[in-house]
């Protein structure tokens, strides 16, 4: 039997972008040579793809971290280094996309060879040659690359189908998948036999088709964790129309009216959304004896409890075994589905808002704080991130490093503090006298 996975949590790094080079021209014939060092690659992105013959996240199970390669250093004679190719990595149709930091949604990922971009590479760090000017015509000073996008994500399976078959177990569900789809479930005389979502194709007899999926039993209680819980009901949130399969004959010694209200309770207790789908009642085993008498008995109590200006629920009488009204109920599917229109998954809340890779103009470009052992710590995306991408092996980058450090503010902002001449300052891990 083939695992079946629906959520995973992985790890993703883009690739960094390669190093500027520090290089001078030195042809015998070319007195003033100059610098001539070029600019690093771009660090490859990693991007997911839609394939359509996926069928569950368990490639995650196995491989949790994914690193894209970073670019070339820059080379000498003013040669970019190269780019580094993109990581693809292909996911199933209906994957979610959050950040597991945020729990924002990143991207929905539905349509087949869709591709979104999870983590942007780095791009590649500046050679001498991009900072001369006049006054230095002759730069020592080269650019690490930038750090790719370094993030965790939650990837969760919500599988495309367009109707929804719930119920308690064994009432019939996997059945009447079997036998109105080419779908192939295991079925089998006791609880909880499906274990894992199925998904079948049917076509009605007027040439419509639409996709099945039939989903794990549920159980009173479903939404605290009883049985099975709700671990599978995500599945169902892409469904425009649930076919509710209620067994007729209460041969499991239950009431069918009761099962009617606590499967409808669990749905509204997982989601309340997941009630706004329209429903079809299926009251299946009708060729077992004491059916007919308890659908009048189910169809009374539905009556009596409906608002007067509500629509009753259609209430499908069939035999999975017999086959009897099937073709009936499956016109009536598609023609609800036809006039169905899709369901909005996430609100605009839910979302992330379009990334912007750069800064934050309202975002405090440095933030100072104190360390256990009194040293004053320098923080915030802005400094990091120019701290990371100097060369502090070239004593030009490291003075052209301090210059952007006073225009920042941050000897003004550590005196204001009270930082004093020979006090230590740190960055990362690297640590400094500050000077007065």
């Amino acid at each position: 039997m083939s695992m079946f996975l629906d959520t995973a949590k992985i790890k993703v790094k883009a690739g960094n972008g390669g190093d500027g080079m520090v290089a001078f021209r030195r042809e015998k014939y070319v007195p003033n040579g100059g610098p001539w060092g070029g600019d690093g690659g771009r660090g490859g992105n990693i991007i997911f793809v839609v394939d359509e013959g996926l069928r569950t996240l368990m490639d995650f199970r196995y491989n949790r971290h994914f690193k894209a390669q970073s670019g070339e250093k820059g080379m000498t004679k003013g040669m970019h280094g190269r780019g580094a190719e993109d990581l693809i990595v292909h996911v199933p149709q209906g994957t979610t996309v959050r950040d597991a930091k945020t729990g924002k949604i990143l991207t929905d990922l539905i349509e087949n060879g869709q591709k979104f971009i999870v983590a942007h590479g780095g791009r590649g760090g500046r050679g001498n040659i991009r900072f001369a000017t006049p006054k230095n015509p002759a730069p020592e000073i080269s650019e690490n690359g930038e750090p790719g996008q370094e993030r965790e994500l939650q990837l969760e399976l919500k599988i495309l189908a367009d109707v929804g078959l719930v119920g308690f177990p064994s009432v019939g569900k996997s059945t009447l998948l079997s036998v109105i789809t080419s779908a192939k479930p295991k079925i089998g005389a006791y609880h909880f036999t499906t274990i894992v979502p199925n998904l079948g194709m049917v076509r009605t007899q007027s040439g419509e088709s639409f996709a099945v999926a039939d989903l794990p039993g549920l159980i009173e209680g479903a939404s605290q964790g009883v049985g099975l819980g709700t671990q599978f009901l995500r599945h169902i949130e892409r469904t425009r129309v649930i076919l509710h399969v209620i067994d007729m004959s209460a041969s499991e010694g239950r009431n069918p009216y009761e099962d009617y209200l606590a499967i409808n309770k669990e749905l509204e207790s997982y989601n309340l959304r997941l009630m706004e789908r329209p429903q079809i009642i299926v009251a299946n085993k009708m060729d077992m004896p004491d059916s007919a008498e308890n659908l009048k008995t189910f169809k009374k109590k539905l009556a009596e409890n409906y608002d007067e200006f509500d629509e009753l629920p259609q209430i499908f009488p069939i035999s999975s075994l017999t086959k009897q009204g099937l073709s009936m109920l499956l016109d009536a599917t598609a023609e609800l589905l036809a006039k169905t229109p899709e369901f909005l998954l996430y609100g605009e809340s839910e979302m992330e808002e379009e990334a912007y890779y750069g800064f934050d103009e309202d975002a405090p470009a440095f933030d100072i704080s104190r360390d256990d052992d009194a040293a004053w710590v320098l923080s915030g995306d802005k400094l990091e991130k120019l701290f990371v991408m100097t060369n502090f092996d070239r004593e030009e980058a490291v003075m052209k490093f301090a210059r952007q450090l006073r225009g920042m503010g941050v000897d003004e902002a550590l005196r204001a503090r009270g930082a004093k001449d020979g006090d230590l300052v740190r960055i990362g891990n690297f640590e400094f006298e500050f000077v007065d």
